[in-house]
């Protein structure tokens, strides 16, 4: 097993993250093995307890004492990667053929701050048309009080309208914010929000739908 914890403060430039490995095997895992994501994918929105389907695939991986809330994103990311739909996992098998990074690689460590995160996955979706920015911000700012048991419940449905959509999510960041939420919650929600408003288009529909709200 593994005994180099992936989450918390980056690693040297030279030193991959290991949220970002675990993350590019299970991908890895899912294309090859129909029988492995169909068992990921049962553990979706579920704690770690009730998914024994997983721990063949899963258990192996994991670093030494992890805490519990770094267990429980382990799972979690596995069984959203699963997830997928078929939009986001035929678009990255193409990237692949091609040779095309994805978000979630070939990013220096220096460079991890800059990378996206669920707020940059949801200004994408009100980008892409496919929710309303009050709707998006209203999840930002629900999800910033919540706990990551309630976070775990409500990311899968999130997470799989937003990829039917075509938002790419950058797996290995939301690994680590989900193994670190209860413990630096305001932290990565600021992160989140700034990364929200930073990504998201001037539009002046949102200024109308706004008045028209309020009119």
């Amino acid at each position: 097993m593994p005994d180099t914890r992936p989450t918390g403060p980056p690693q040297t430039d030279d030193e991959p993250r290991y949220s970002e490995k675990y993350v590019n095997h299970i991908k890895e895992l899912c294309a090859r093995d129909h029988r492995a994501r169909a068992a990921l994918r049962s553990a979706v929105a579920r704690p770690v307890e009730r998914s024994p389907r997983s721990h063949a695939y899963l258990v192996r991986r994991l670093p030494d004492n992890l805490y519990p809330d770094d267990k429980r994103a382990y799972y979690a990311i596995a069984a959203l990667i699963a997830d997928r739909p078929r939009l986001a996992r035929d678009t990255e098998a193409a990237n692949r053929q091609e040779g095309e990074p994805g978000p979630a690689t070939g990013v220096a460590v220096r460079g991890w701050w800059k990378r996206p995160t669920l707020g940059t996955a949801l200004a994408d979706g009100v980008n892409k048309r496919l929710m309303k920015p009050n709707t998006a911000e209203s999840d930002l700012h629900l999800m910033a009080r919540q706990s990551s048991e309630a976070l775990h419940t409500r990311l899968p449905s999130l997470l799989r309208h937003l990829q039917s959509g075509g938002v790419q999510i950058d797996w290995p960041v939301l690994l680590e914010n989900l193994a670190w939420w209860d413990r630096d919650r305001d932290r990565i929600a600021t992160r989140w929000m700034e990364s929200y408003f930073s990504t998201l288009h001037d539009d002046d529909s949102a200024t109308d739908e706004d008045a028209a709200q309020t009119g």
